[in-house]
C-alpha cells in the first residue's frame, strides 16, 4: 500500500470512528456563525425597523409578524420530514442545503430592510412576500445546519463536543450584530439616516452573512441514515417516541415567549443616556456596552461546557442550574434597580452570574436532541435528523410569533408613539419598562423548570443504546456487503 492509500485508509478510519477533524469542526463553527449574524439581525431588527423607520402601527406590526412566524413555524415540520425522505445522488441527506439555499437566502434578507418609497400597504405586502419566501428557503437550510450535528459521529460525547463548537460559532455571529448599535449611532451623527443604516446592514449582515454560512458544507455525515419510506405524516408522528425531544421543546416555548416581552431596543433608548461611571453612554451604545459586559464571562463558560456537563453528571442539570440562578438573580435585580451607577453594575454583575450557565443552555439543548435522536433509531430503526431538529425551528418561530403579537399589545399599553424618540416616551412607558424587561422572562423559566424535570439523562442507557446501534449498522453493512459479492 502506497503512502497516500495509507493516509487515505487512516482518514477514513478516523471517520468511521466518529471523530471530527479539528478543520471540519471550524468551518461548521463558522458556517454556523455566517447564519446566526443573518438570523439575529433580522429576528432582532426586523420588528424594530418596521415600527419605527417604516412608521407602521405597532399593533399592526404585531398581527403582521406573529401570522408569518406562526405559518412559519406549522411549514417546519413538512421541511424536517421532506429533508428525512429525501436523499441527494451523492448519497447524502444533508449537506447540499448548505451550498445552494445561502445565496438565496441572503438576498432575500437584504431585501427586507429596504424601504421602499411606496405605500404603507405595499411596504407590508413586500416585506410579507419577502420573509414568506425567506422562511421557506430557511428551513431548508437551518434544518440541515443543525441536523448535521447528530450525524458528525456516533458518540454521545463526541456529538456533544460537535456541540458546544457549532453553538460558540452561532454565538459569536449573534454577537456580532452588537456592533450594528455603535454604527447605527455613528452613522446617525454623522448624517446618515436610519433607512439607509438599515438598507447597508442588510447586505453586510443579510447577504454577507449567509455567504459565511456556507463555509459549514465542509462537515461530513459520518452517521449512514437510511432513506425513511414513511409518508411525511407517519415521519412527523414518529416523534411520539421521542419523549425527550418533547419535553425540551415544551420547555423551550414557555422560556422564549417571555424572554423578551420588551425588546431590547426598546429598554435601552427609553432613556436617552445611561451613566457607567467612567462614561456616559447613548441608549444604542448602552445596550451593547451592558451586553458586552455581562456576557463576557458566559461566552467564555460555553467553551467548557462538556467539562461542566460530566462534572454536573449531564448537560439537563445545566439546564436545571441556568434556569433556577437566572429566576433568584433577575428577582434580586429586580428590587436593586438601576436608578444609580453602583445600582446599575451591581445588577450587571448579577446578570453576569446568570450567563454563565445559560450559555451552555443551547450547547445541552442539542447535545440532549442528537443523543434523543440515537433512542428513536433504536426503537424504530428510523434516524429523524430533518424532522427533530426541524422542531427546534418550529418551537423558535411560534414562540417569537406568540412573543411578537404580545409585544405589539405591551406597547399600545404603554402608550408607544413611534413619532417620537423612545426617551420622550410617556410616563407610563418608562414606569413599567424595568419590571418587564427584568421580570418578564421569570414567569416562563419557571413553568421551563417543571417541564425539564421529566426529562430523561441516562449516561448508563445512553452508551447501552450507541453500543446497540453500532452493532446493528455492522450487521446491515455486512449484509450489504454480502449481496454485492
Amino acid at each position: 500500500m502506497s503512502k497516500k492509500e495509507k493516509t487515505a485508509e487512516h482518514a477514513r478510519s478516523i471517520e468511521n470512528k466518529g471523530v471530527v477533524s479539528n478543520g471540519r469542526l471550524l468551518s461548521y463553527a463558522i458556517g454556523l456563525a455566517g447564519q446566526n449574524m443573518t438570523y439575529a439581525y433580522i429576528s432582532n431588527w426586523l420588528f424594530y425597523f418596521m415600527t419605527s423607520v417604516m412608521k407602521i402601527n405597532s399593533v399592526t406590526v404585531g398581527l403582521i409578524t406573529s401570522v408569518t412566524r406562526a405559518w412559519d413555524s406549522v411549514n417546519d415540520p413538512i421541511v424536517g420530514a421532506l429533508v428525512d425522505k429525501h436523499r441527494f445522488k451523492n448519497g447524502n441527506k444533508l449537506r447540499p442545503y448548505l451550498i445552494y439555499t445561502p445565496p438565496i437566502i441572503g438576498v432575500l434578507s437584504a431585501l427586507m430592510f429596504f424601504n421602499f418609497p411606496v405605500a404603507t400597504g405595499a411596504k407590508i405586502a413586500i416585506i410579507f412576500a419577502a420573509y414568506m419566501l425567506w422562511d421557506f428557503f430557511y428551513s431548508f437550510q437551518d434544518v440541515a445546519l443543525w441536523g448535521m450535528v447528530a450525524v458528525s459521529s456516533p458518540n454521545s460525547h463526541e456529538r456533544a463536543k460537535v456541540s458546544q463548537w457549532v453553538s460558540i460559532g452561532a454565538g459569536a455571529g449573534s454577537t456580532v450584530i452588537m456592533v450594528f448599535q455603535v454604527l447605527r449611532s455613528s452613522m446617525n451623527n454623522a448624517g446618515i439616516s436610519d433607512a439607509v443604516v438599515f438598507a447597508i446592514f442588510g447586505l453586510v449582515f443579510g447577504l454577507g452573512g449567509e455567504l459565511i454560512s456556507m463555509s459549514a458544507h465542509r462537515m461530513k455525515e459520518v452517521v449512514e441514515t437510511p432513506k425513511s419510506e414513511e409518508s411525511i405524516f407517519e415521519a412527523i408522528f414518529v416523534l411520539r417516541h421521542n419523549r425527550t425531544l418533547l419535553l425540551i421543546s415544551l420547555a423551550r416555548f414557555f422560556k422564549d415567549i417571555t424572554q423578551s416581552l420588551l425588546p431590547w431596543a426598546y429598554f435601552f433608548e427609553s432613556r436617552e443616556s445611561f451613566n457607567f461611571g467612567f462614561a456616559s453612554f447613548d441608549g444604542p451604545t448602552s445596550q451593547v456596552v451592558y451586553t458586552v459586559l455581562t456576557g463576557a464571562i458566559g461566552a467564555l463558560a460555553m467553551f467548557f461546557a462538556t467539562k461542566v456537563s460530566d462534572k454536573l453528571g449531564g448537560m439537563k442539570r445545566i439546564l436545571i442550574l441556568a434556569q433556577s440562578t437566572s429566576i433568584i438573580l433577575r428577582t434580586v435585580s429586580y428590587f436593586i434597580g438601576i436608578g444609580s451607577t453602583p445600582r446599575l453594575y451591581a445588577v450587571m454583575i448579577l446578570m453576569a452570574i446568570v450567563s454563565v450557565p445559560v450559555n451552555m443552555m443551547d450547547i445541552a439543548h442539542r447535545s440532549l436532541t442528537s443523543d434523543s435522536i440515537d433512542y428513536v433509531e433504536y426503537k424504530t430503526g428510523m434516524r429523524t435528523e430533518g424532522i427533530s431538529f426541524s422542531i427546534q425551528n418550529f418551537i423558535s418561530k411560534i414562540s417569537s410569533a406568540v412573543g411578537l403579537l404580545i409585544n405589539g399589545f405591551i406597547l399600545k399599553w404603554l402608550r408607544y408613539d413611534n413619532t417620537l424618540k423612545n426617551y420622550q416616551q410617556g410616563t407610563l412607558f418608562i414606569k413599567w419598562q424595568w419590571p418587564i424587561f427584568i421580570l418578564g422572562p421569570v414567569i416562563g423559566q419557571i413553568l421551563y423548570l417543571i417541564v425539564i424535570s421529566f426529562v430523561r439523562d441516562d449516561p448508563a442507557e445512553r452508551k447501552m443504546i450507541e453500543a446497540e446501534l453500532e452493532k446493528r449498522r455492522a450487521e446491515v453493512k455486512e449484509k450489504t456487503e454480502a449481496l454485492a459479492n
